[in-house]
Parts: C-alpha cells; structure tokens; sequence
C-alpha cells in the first residue's frame, strides 16, 4: 500500500488499506483515515485530520503553512472529512490563529485540477470547485454550492447552500443560498433552478426560492421592507427561513 519511495514521518498516523504513492510526503501529525489514497508526488503536513476513503490525486499540497504576513507558526490544524475527491495540484492551507486555528472540508466533495482553499476557510459538503476556482481566508462555502472554472472568491465572504457562482467571476460579497451570479464581480443572476431540481427539489420549492429572490433583488422595496416580507413567506417554506437566516447573519457587504 506505500510505495518504496514514499517518505512517512514516524509520527504520521495511517489507517487500514491506506494508499502512498511514489515520492510523496507525509509529515509529522498527519493523521489519515481508512481506505484513502494518496496519489503520487503529493506532500500532505500536519497537524493534518484526513478521513476515510478520500481520493488525493498527484501533486497536491495539503495542510501547508498559511499565506498571511499574521502567521508566525503558531499550532493550526487542517480537517478533511470522507470521500472527498482532491485532484492534480490542489493547495490547502491550515487555519491561523487568528482565525480560529483551523481550516474545514466536509464530505463528499469535489475540489478539482488547481483549485486553491486558503487558510481557516469551511467548505461544507457535496461542493464542487472546478478548476482553477480559489477561495480566500476565512470564506464560509455551504453544502452543494459550486464555484465554476477560474472563480475567484475574496476573504471572509460567505457562499450559501445551493449557490452556484459563474465561470470567472470574482466575489467581493455573500451571495445567499441558492442564488446564481455571473459576470466579471459576480453579479445576481437568478436562482440555481436546474440545480435544485437535480438535487429533487419539486416545483412549489423552487417558486417559494424564486418569490424569495425576486422580493430582495428585483421588488425595488428597501432593505428593512424586504425582510419583513421574507419573514413573512419564511413561515411557509424552511427554505426561505434559510434564505433569511443567511441575510440576518454579518458578514461582508451581500452581492449585488
């Protein structure tokens, strides 16, 4: 299961039936769960928590230093859920002290060619990061959201469930749950119906969502106006109470 010329700290921590490729690195505090695969020429540095059955593809570099002048090599942590598919040259930093000493990937996620996850973000579960799409310090990214191909997103913005974010755009703001941006700063463009309706969303839910968009994006009614009339409409529907929830947390400026 290690390749003969895969380096493993002594104080590296490998579950049953885990796989090593030729020429890869795992360091000290590095803990990895059964049935994992860690491709050839990858470097994996703890303290590291990666869980069962996850697939790391050649060349990535997992729970390296964080990139921010603040880091002086304090204790941070890195954790990996189950399942998730880590492909050729992926970066994933740990967390800083400052923000809260650890960075966080679900299960069941897809984080693809290139792609780049900073230091103390949560990334949820079922999410997709195509190639090349980066996420910054402290971004929140909530399960089954996808960042398409070259997306770039700023520090400290958050990504709803459900939120689908255009090929190339670049986030300065949230965007709430189940909403759609494109163009170059990511702009507002609709719901992620098609998504939704792959993941069995019926038709009431996905009109209760659109009703929701349209209140707060395109009813011109100010910001306190059309949050009494998303309370109201919450009653009926828990996915317009998590819409609302999203939009009654701080956070950076909402995308618009």
């Amino acid at each position: 299961m290690i390749h003969p010329t895969a380096q493993i700290d002594p104080a590296a921590e490998l579950g049953a039936d885990v796989h090593v490729g030729a020429f890869s690195v795992i360091g000290a505090n590095v803990r990895i769960g059964d049935g994992t695969h860690i491709g050839a020429h990858c470097v994996v540095l703890g303290p590291t928590r990666i869980g069962r059955d996850n697939r790391v593809h050649a060349f990535a570099a997992i729970g390296g230093d964080a990139q921010d002048k603040k880091f002086h090599g304090e204790r941070a942590e890195l954790v990996i859920g189950d399942r998730n598919h880590i492909r050729e040259f992926v970066t994933i930093n740990r967390g800083t002290e400052g923000g809260g000493g650890i960075t966080r990937i679900g299960d069941d996620n897809w984080i693809q060619a290139y792609a780049h996850v900073a230091h103390d973000c949560c990334v949820g579960n079922h999410v997709i990061m195509s190639n090349n799409a980066t996420i910054a310090g402290h971004v929140e990214v909530g399960d089954h959201a996808i960042l398409s191909g070259f997306a770039g997103v700023h520090q400290f913005c958050r990504i709803g469930a459900h939120a689908f974010i255009g090929m190339g755009c670049l986030v300065n703001g949230d965007v709430p749950p189940f909403v759609m941006v494109a163009d170059e700063y990511g702009r507002p463009r609709g719901i992620n119906a098609e998504g939704l309706k792959r993941r069995g969303f019926d038709a009431e839910r996905i009109g209760a969502i659109r009703r929701a968009y349209r209140t707060l994006y395109m009813s011109g009614l100010p910001r306190a106006e059309a949050m009494t009339a998303l309370h109201a409409a919450a009653e009926d529907s828990d996915d317009v109470r998590g819409f609302v929830d999203f939009l009654a947390t701080a956070g950076r400026p909402l995308a618009r």
